[in-house]
């Protein structure tokens, strides 16, 4: 005789149920636990932001509504009177103009020269295009102040390069005070910017034109393209995110590095004629002691830079091209 044990009903469903729980709620718990372990090694770094970035710009705001000396104790809130006397500012009105002189002419410039030695470089079968490459590159692992030392020793009146090489050709009327001429100072800054940047950018277009490939070129040439229809037709449109990439991160770091130059260099003289908008802002704040005025430069500063790096974004977008 055969005893058959029966299972008592839904205890067979509730077993089934619990085993398929349990993997469930370790992966629930795992998961909790990377997202505990992500929040603790992105909190330390988020502390130092909010700490060392958020709190000084949202500062910077606050002390341009006020009249302090940056010593005193005694603060005085006038508002937006800081910014109206801005408008009645012809130094200021001329570092403005300064700053987007520089970032206009620099920007084309830089980008320019760029992008043509990248092509030359890739698509060219120069001898001892390394070398061009490293030695075109090295400015960018120079110090800005280090450079700024350099470019004064070269523009020096009396015994730099420039003159020196002029004087000793003959040419002394071409002999120029470079730091020294308000219609000249500008464009010497602007070279000693574009010496510093040209290197960097190019090695950075150079890489993004080495992920071409070869085919696309080898099919436009077929079809009777030139070197300069392919690089129009072919690489620029290809490399076009890189580009739109480099050019607000130039344009933002222009208006530091023409600052350090500018400070290192002229000081913003002669007569305020190479002053550019972060170095009037030093000179207000820290030196003439009108705090709440430098940060009211500090602003604009800010609000310039957004909007610049806006409207670029904007007037560069396209749609991405895939190969």
């Amino acid at each position: 005789m055969t005893t058959t044990i029966t299972e008592p009903p839904g205890r067979t469903e509730r077993a089934a149920t619990t085993t398929a729980k349990t993997p469930r709620r370790a992966t629930s718990a795992r998961r909790r636990g990377d997202r505990r372990f992500v929040a603790a090694c992105l909190l330390p770094a988020l502390a130092l932001f909010l700490l060392f970035m958020i709190w000084p710009t949202l500062n910077v705001f606050r002390m341009s509504l006020y009249t302090w000396s940056g010593f005193s104790p005694q603060m005085r809130f006038v508002g937006l009177d800081n910014f109206a006397k801005l408008l009645d500012d012809e130094q200021f009105l001329r570092a403005f103009q300064n700053t987007v002189a520089l970032l206009v002419v620099v920007t084309v410039v830089t980008m320019g020269l760029g992008l043509g030695l990248a092509a030359l470089m890739t698509r060219q079968k120069l001898p001892g295009r390394n070398l061009y490459r490293f030695l075109l590159y090295i400015p960018n692992v120079l110090s800005v102040v280090v450079i700024a030392a350099i470019f004064s020793a070269v523009y020096d009146q009396e015994n730099g390069l420039i003159n020196g090489t002029l004087r000793a050709l003959s040419l002394d009327g071409l002999q120029q005070v470079w730091l020294g001429d308000q219609k000249l100072v500008l464009y010497s800054v602007a070279f000693a910017m574009l010496w510093q940047s040209l290197g960097y950018y190019m090695v950075i277009y150079m890489a993004s034109m080495a992920s071409i490939p070869e085919e696309l070129y080898e099919a436009s040439a077929l079809d009777g393209a030139s070197a300069g229809r392919q690089f129009f037709a072919v690489t620029l449109p290809l490399i076009w995110e890189t580009l739109r990439t480099t050019l607000t991160f130039f344009i933002l770091s222009a208006i530091n590095l023409s600052f350090v130059l500018v400070r290192a260099m002229t000081g913003g003289g002669p007569d305020g004629a190479s002053d550019v908008l972060l170095n009037y802002m030093y000179q207000q704040a820290y030196t003439n002691s009108s705090y709440g005025y430098g940060m009211a430069i500090g602003v604009v500063v800010f609000a310039f830079s957004f909007f610049v790096s806006l409207l670029v974004s904007r007037a560069t977008r396209r749609p991405p091209l895939q190969y």
